[in-house]
């Protein structure tokens, strides 16, 4: 047996066990479990408890794709609740603003605010529970107050001046006595509450059954009073983004109306006795799959996972199915994109047989089926970061740089920008959902909701022919990632991580780690690392060619392996690579089935518990 260190125990149970980025979350959708909800029961309240309790990371105009086994129906399922872009959004009305990019901030990025239709969708379809028990902890803790972690105080001390003299919305939800709160301060957040309450009021009233409550909370989200309020502030008020000008928004009730959370087949591929599943080409998910199936021919077996060739070949093999991601990645409803050519295990060898010893040090997405490639103007963010206000937003969550603040500065506090929550019942039901969006420093606050809009349109590109193009009605290619794995061809793993480009990069390599025998606590704790070898997804959109970071923890002679094989390797904190959350099932000795659960250590926020 193993005698190896690590931050907390792996977490062992047959009743239930959840892992999520906010203890209070975790213990939120534990807490349905033991009162008799199932898997999907437990998430959805997890899921709104993380709206709340981490507003910066996620809110409730946010998105969230979700990834569930049913035990019942023996099957994988990805419901998608990443909302597409409005009527009004066209690469033509960007232009005549005089901009080459979507802004990361503001009221013109909205996409239509997915996640409560997809979280009550799965609810009215998979669970048990009524819409108002979810929902009660998520509205006690918006009524009756939740200790702000200390990022959620940096990330508005980062955005007062905003808040202040344009977003006065926000500024009377976030600076409510006109002051930055304290970080670990008990914090209010009654205008959601109301929010949530009046839809479970209208809910009652319209409908006598479950399904029909659900069906009219939906209602007066995408086609009521919800939509109404979003309508009214996006038609006629204008605010201030990185334009440096004063803009009003694109997203309108038809919009919204429209759209319904839609279910789909996950993407595959087999590693070993693992068979790995992500969601479609809507999101990033299938560069996991893409790396996984190159790793295959690049001999990983028995490397130490903190050796350089393993950090090598991983970051090499990122480098070119993220390139891809840049030149074929798009909604499959708009864009034909030839996702089985770029899964098959032909063309894995082929782009593994480009791997070298040496770092590359240009981007080189593929040709699947000899289809030539087609990328964006790369260049447009250098001329955008030169031309644009960019004072209160660059980069995931669009927010500024955190000032130094003295009270702080011992504590390690990291970038935030989404959420992940992965919970398995004692039936075997599995769910992996990763929510974000509706953050709280990137759009102003909706008057009369309470909380801001997402603003997952960034992630669009304007040039005309690419796979990302800005189209009404077209999803962005979400970065939000969550994984299910089957083993031997029974249901395994739920997984997950926030991260942006990172989500798969950091999973990639925990989940190699935990294949090669490491346990989920180990595969989680170990020193991680990521690229920016790629197009950034969010505003302003910019690479770093051939920059690989690593944790410091990385042994010395690695870094200086990876240095020699040519990468410009940059070193960051010990913990700072990784916030990923992990649940696993397999059958138990004499019946049942014994389940595990791992979280993140890596800024204090993550847990795992079960029984």
């Amino acid at each position: 047996m193993r005698d190896s260190f690590t931050t907390r125990p792996e977490i062992r149970g047959t009743f239930g066990v959840v892992s999520s980025t906010h203890w209070l979350a975790t213990q939120v959708a534990m807490g349905v479990l033991e009162r008799g909800g199932n898997a999907y029961d437990a998430a959805v309240a997890g899921g709104f408890t993380l709206q709340i309790v981490e507003p910066h990371l996620n809110g409730p105009g946010g998105e969230v794709p979700i990834l569930l086994w049913s035990e019942s129906e023996q099957r994988m399922r990805a419901l998608c609740g990443q909302g597409p872009a409005p009527a009004l959004a066209t690469p033509a009305y960007f232009r005549e603003l005089g901009v080459e990019l979507v802004p990361g901030i503001g009221l013109l990025p909205a996409t239509v605010p997915g996640a409560f239709g997809a979280w009550l969708t799965l609810l009215r379809d998979y669970g048990t529970w009524e819409l108002a028990d979810v929902l009660q902890p998520a509205i006690d803790y918006a009524r009756n107050g939740f200790p702000l972690v200390p990022r959620v105080s940096q990330a508005i001390l980062a955005v007062q001046a905003l808040f202040r003299d344009e977003w006065t919305t926000s500024r009377d939800v976030w600076m409510p006595d006109g002051r930055v709160p304290a970080p670990d301060a008990l914090f209010r957040t009654p205008a959601i509450a109301a929010t949530y309450t009046r839809i479970l009021n209208d809910a009652h009233a319209a409908s006598g059954d479950r399904r029909g409550r659900i069906d009219a909370a939906l209602e007066s989200w995408y086609r009521g009073f919800v939509a109404d309020a979003i309508d009214a502030y996006y038609t006629h008020e204008a605010v201030r983004d990185t334009t440096g000008q004063r803009n009003r928004g694109l997203l309108r009730k038809a919009d919204m109306a429209d759209w319904r959370a839609t279910y789909d087949e996950p993407a595959t591929t087999q590693y070993g006795r693992y068979t790995v599943a992500k969601c479609g080409v809507w999101s990033q998910g299938p560069v996991h799959l893409q790396q996984l199936a190159m790793l295959r021919h690049l001999g990983l077996d028995g490397l130490d996972p903190t050796s350089p060739q393993f950090v090598h070949r991983i970051a090499e093999a990122a480098k070119l199915a993220f390139a891809d991601r840049a030149a074929w990645y798009g909604d499959p409803d708009f864009v034909q994109v030839p996702l089985a050519a770029l899964l098959s295990d032909a063309y894995a060898r082929q782009r593994a047989a480009g791997i070298g010893a040496q770092a590359s040090t240009v981007l080189e997405p593929g040709s699947p089926d000899g289809m030539p490639p087609r990328l964006p103007d790369l260049a447009a963010a250098g001329r955008t970061l030169a031309a644009s206000d960019i004072r209160f937003g660059v980069g995931e969550p669009t927010f500024a740089a955190l000032p130094p603040v003295a009270e702080w500065a011992a504590r390690e506090i990291f970038v935030g920008d989404t959420c992940q929550i992965d919970v398995i019942d004692r039936h075997g039901n599995m769910v992996a959902a990763t929510p974000s969006g509706g953050w709280l420093s990137s759009s102003p606050v909706v008057p009369g909701l309470g909380f801001p809009l997402t603003t997952r349109l960034q992630m669009t590109w304007l040039d005309e022919g690419v796979a990302g193009q800005l189209q009404p009605g077209k999803r962005p290619c979400t970065t939000l990632s969550p994984g299910l794995v089957l083993r031997d061809g029974q249901p395994y793993m739920a997984f997950g991580t926030p991260g942006g480009d990172q989500q798969d990069q950091w999973t990639v390599a925990f989940f190699l780690r935990h294949a090669m025998g490491l346990n989920l606590q180990e595969a989680i704790d170990a020193p991680s690392w990521h690229i920016d070898h790629f197009p950034g997804s969010f505003w302003p959109r910019t690479q770093t060619l051939n920059r690989l970071t690593v944790e410091s923890r990385l042994p010395e002679t690695t870094v200086q392996a990876l240095r020699d094989a040519g990468h410009e390797v940059k070193v960051g904190p010990a913990w700072s690579e990784g916030r990923i959350s992990a649940c696993t099932r397999e059958p138990a000795a004499g019946g049942g089935l014994l389940l595990r659960a791992g979280a993140n250590p890596r800024g204090m926020q993550g847990y795992a518990v079960g029984r």
